[in-house]
């Protein structure tokens, strides 16, 4: 089965393909001829994730998949939430955000927070959503290289280390991400039968 993977985020696309079982055939935009940046104008992740999916099935008449995911802070009333990726501005870097972050939460008790990710998948007139989401806190300061985002800050709960610090093998099992994918993949299996 071919799939758009309607990201381009090449972080967040390397994850997801290492999730995605071999036997799919992935397109990437830049595959199909899809070079423009596709504007996340939803107020959900939901919104944001059918956004991407939408446009890029329609362009290719392929099935698409599309990823949306966000950190949200207790103590932040969900922020940054659907505004993650540009929470310290719109062309701000994964440590920009971390900054950010870590000031808005400074001298707060409440850490908790949770990491979501809504994935939307459009084929043809069809349209299904599947969500995961991991619970845990935020630290004071940034700790590992693996991952991306906030990685570096987030402890997922009954874990010692941030998502940057596990391996990725670690990670996979827990994340957010991939209880969303295996969502998708058990749908998948349903439809292949």
């Amino acid at each position: 089965m071919k799939i758009v993977l309607a990201t381009q985020n090449p972080k967040k696309r390397k994850e997801l393909l290492e999730l995605l079982p071999e036997h799919f055939e992935i397109l990437n935009p830049s595959d199909v001829n899809w070079t423009l940046p596709i504007e996340e104008t939803g107020t959900t992740l939901q919104q944001n994730a059918l956004i991407k999916a939408k446009t890029l099935a329609e362009f290719t008449n392929l099935p698409a998949l599309a990823d949306d995911s966000g950190l949200l802070v207790d103590a932040l009333n969900g922020a940054p939430g659907v505004y993650s990726a540009r929470y310290a501005g719109e062309n701000a870097t994964d440590q920009d955000n971390i900054v950010k972050l870590l000031r808005a939460l400074e001298n707060t008790e409440n850490r908790a927070a949770r990491f979501e990710t809504v994935l939307a998948w459009v084929h043809g007139a069809e349209i299904k959503y599947f969500k995961g989401e991991v619970k845990g806190k935020i630290i004071d300061q940034p700790k590992g290289t693996n991952g991306f985002g906030y990685d570096p800050v987030f402890v997922p709960e009954n874990k010692e280390q941030t998502f940057g610090e596990l391996s990725s093998e670690v990670k996979k099992s827990l994340s957010h991400r991939s209880k969303a994918l295996q969502q998708f993949l058990e749908f998948i299996e349903t439809m292949e039968e």
